[in-house]
């Protein structure tokens, strides 16, 4: 029996057709129930984490903006540089239309699932909080089994997608643009790691709220920068993102040529992958707000696709197709950073190499968080201090080794992860619906 094609099995179905009509048609579902909350809501959603409605008498461990920081932390990664690259590789231009879909009936997947998170979190007695889609699949919809598969397929997930996939992904472009050892960066991101996530939710939080910022300032100028210099092709990617939504691609240059279903398939996939949507991990991070509304934190939540897949995604998105170099064959980072050095020779290359050292990192911090988690809850308080201990020892091995297996693990567990989540969803929306009418006809702080 070969371990790595099972596993390879499990990846290509958590990853395929079912899995991904399961994820959009639940966020098109919840979309309708909330009645169309990403609209009504969005303007509200800013004004939450610009602090208005922060009280520290309120219960939780970090503010509004703080938790969507540390959610955004873990999404804002790979997937935003070398995913969008892949989905528009194999799937061409019209993907990054799928990633747009997937985005905007993933802001109600994301407020539903958040929501849930902080009607049935959990105050330890040391003053924490636990919270996610473990508690609400126990709590709210009597399933402690599913509760127990979701905390064990992102415990799994939390080493591979969540360290050393990520450490890896730091320390390939170091040693190709700097001649950096991979030894050297695995043990000072390992090092780096442990000082932040050895203060908990509290420390990663503030780590967070300053590097996410930064780190999607730089990203989206530089990205603007060369989408300027571009400014008379963007009419025509625009078009050419619409125009191959819904018609195959035809072969042209290194590019291979892509169905109608490959577009499809490879704009959602790479979108969910991106921004997490439905897959249950954000709900961990903002189960620890501060605020005595868990629609409101429901409401802070659903700006993380907008921000990570409309806004940062569409940005190397737009340098790819605006530079041409989408159909050179290149795929992944590679084509990522041949896009933008094209747009903006040495500085481009720089600004992929060092967004995919700042994504990798602040990914890793927040997934510490969401493996810490699901250990208390599989195995108790104990557990939390050795699996953090066994985190930051994989980041080493991680930045070292081939992760082609590590990969296909992690990714399978990924999307596993969604299963137990979105039958929570489903099985809890009345609940949100409910109170998501009670709050916006009462209209609390506004």
């Amino acid at each position: 029996m070969d371990i790595t094609l099972i596993v390879k099995q499990v990846g290509d179905f958590a990853w395929g057709p079912i899995m991904i009509v399961f994820l959009v048609g639940t966020g098109l579902y919840l979309t309708l129930r909330m009645g169309f909350i990403q609209i009504r809501g969005f303007q509200h959603a800013w004004a939450l984490i610009s602090g208005k409605y922060d009280s520290k008498e309120d219960e939780g461990e970090v503010t509004h903006f703080q938790a969507l920081c540390t959610a955004l932390s873990a999404t804002i990664g790979t997937g935003n540089i070398a995913g969008v690259a892949t989905a528009i590789a194999s799937g061409g231009p019209g993907a990054v239309f799928w990633m747009w879909v997937t985005a905007i009936v993933g802001m109600a997947t994301k407020f539903t699932s958040c929501s849930l998170s902080l009607f049935f979190r959990r105050f330890n007695k040391d003053g924490t909080v636990s919270g996610g889609p473990m508690y609400y699949l126990e709590k709210g919809l009597n399933q402690r089994w599913l509760g127990l598969l979701f905390a064990l397929f992102a415990l799994i997930a939390s080493f591979g997608i969540g360290n050393m996939v990520q450490a890896n992904s730091v320390a390939e472009p170091l040693l190709s643009s700097l001649k950096i050892p991979k030894y050297a960066t695995g043990m000072v991101i390992a090092s780096v790691v442990w000082l932040v996530i050895i203060g908990g939710i509290k420390r990663i939080a503030k780590v967070a709220s300053f590097i996410v910022p930064f780190m999607a300032i730089v990203y989206v100028l530089s990205s603007l920068v060369i989408i300027s210099l571009h400014f008379h092709h963007i009419p025509s990617v625009i078009a050419l993102i619409l125009r191959h939504a819904l018609s195959p691609t035809a072969a042209v240059g290194g590019f291979a040529g892509a169905t109608v279903a490959q577009v499809i398939r490879y704009g959602v996939a790479r979108g969910v992958f991106s921004n997490e949507s439905g897959l249950g991990s954000a709900p961990m991070a903002h189960a620890a707000a501060r605020t005595k509304y868990p629609i409101r934190e429901g409401l802070v939540a659903m700006l993380g696709p907008f921000v990570d897949t409309i806004v940062i995604c569409s940005m190397t998105a737009f340098v790819i197709l605006a530079t041409g170099r989408w159909s050179s064959g290149e795929t992944g980072a590679v084509l990522s950073a041949s896009a933008y050095n094209s747009g903006l020779p040495v500085v481009g290359n720089y600004t992929v190499t060092f967004g995919l050292v700042f994504f990798a990192f602040s990914t890793m911090l927040s997934w510490s968080y969401y493996g810490d988690r699901c250990a208390q809850y599989l195995f108790g308080n104990r557990a939390v201090m050795i699996y953090r201990w066994i985190f930051v020892l994989l980041i080493i091995v991680g930045a070292m080794v081939q992760l082609e297996f590590v990969w296909n693990i992690s990714d399978a567990m990924n999307g596993l992860m969604a299963i137990p989540n979105l039958i929570g969803l489903l099985g809890l929306s009345g609940l949100v619906a409910r109170e998501t009418r009670k709050y916006m006809s009462a209209g609390i702080g506004r």
